[in-house]
């Protein structure tokens, strides 16, 4: 673990405009690719795909073969997308104040969300998929954070379940967004983003200024620091060996294709085998 760094998933005042910030994300790209990859290599089958009605035991694992966990799942975004699309989805996150938000953009949905951290995972069955998307991964940034998230993973996949995730990459870190200010004036929300990347240690730090309009026509300071980890081709490879997970695939994110050198994000999906 890389005792320089903290880590930090308090999100108190960027829950609270997440959204508003993350308008721009391709969530509905995403939850598509993840339901034709789940269709394509998986056992969870989403409600309108339900060919039999079994009884007992067999329904039993049924319903756990069914169930899909969305680990990191902020304020729900992807998690009500799988849910709309027939999915028996749950959503799991460390910050509460993320949480509160997902709860209050339900919609009389009844999705069950878990204040648990993804490297201490504590699930109350086995899944036939488990999700990670939007760079949530990236937070953890020791060996061992890693090494604990994937092991939870498998140890509660249902085997011939899917491990499918996302991760910002160094090159992205480094080349893509560097030590760089970006500061945006919104109506409702501004904010000023200053990164800065450690080569060395391969740790992101961003440090978030928000002004966030109140009721009363004026603006609340507050002020995030958080920190990320670039993950690589070789580093999936690693973890997928060392807690027991096949390789699907390891794709760059934007292009679908091999990841090469210019890679910003990749998208990998594991499997659990079925012997």
């Amino acid at each position: 673990m890389c005792s320089n760094y903290s880590e930090t998933n308090s999100y108190q005042a960027f829950a609270d405009v997440y959204d508003e910030l993350m308008r721009d994300v391709p969530y509905d790209r995403w939850t598509q690719r993840i339901d034709r990859d789940i269709r394509k290599y998986g056992i969870s089958i989403a409600k309108s795909g339900y060919k039999a009605n079994p009884e007992g035991e067999e329904a039993l694992l049924e319903s756990e073969r069914n169930l899909v966990a969305d680990l990191g799942c902020g304020t729900g975004i992807v998690t009500r997308k799988l849910h709309d699309l027939g999915y028996d989805v749950f959503g799991i996150d460390n910050s509460p104040e993320m949480l509160t938000r997902a709860y209050d953009s339900d919609d009389g949905r009844q999705i069950m969300y878990l204040n648990q951290d993804m490297r201490e995972l504590d699930l109350y069955s086995t899944i036939g998929t488990a999700i990670c998307i939007c760079d949530s991964l990236n937070y953890l940034t020791g060996d061992e954070d890693l090494d604990d998230a994937f092991a939870g993973v498998s140890k509660f996949l249902y085997p011939g379940g899917l491990f499918i995730f996302d991760c910002n990459t160094s090159y992205k870190y480094r080349e893509v967004i560097g030590e760089s200010t970006i500061a945006e004036a919104g109506e409702d929300v501004s904010f000023i983003w200053d990164n800065y990347y450690d080569e060395e240690e391969n740790i992101n730090e961003y440090d978030l200024t928000l002004f966030i309009k109140k009721g009363d026509g004026l603006y609340e300071r507050a002020d995030e620091t958080h920190f990320q980890r670039g993950i690589e081709a070789r580093d999936i490879e690693r973890l997928s060996a060392a807690c027991g997970l096949e390789i699907v695939s390891i794709l760059d994110s934007d292009t679908e294709e091999k990841v090469t050198a210019t890679t910003e994000r990749i998208y990998a999906i594991l499997k659990k085998p079925e012997g």
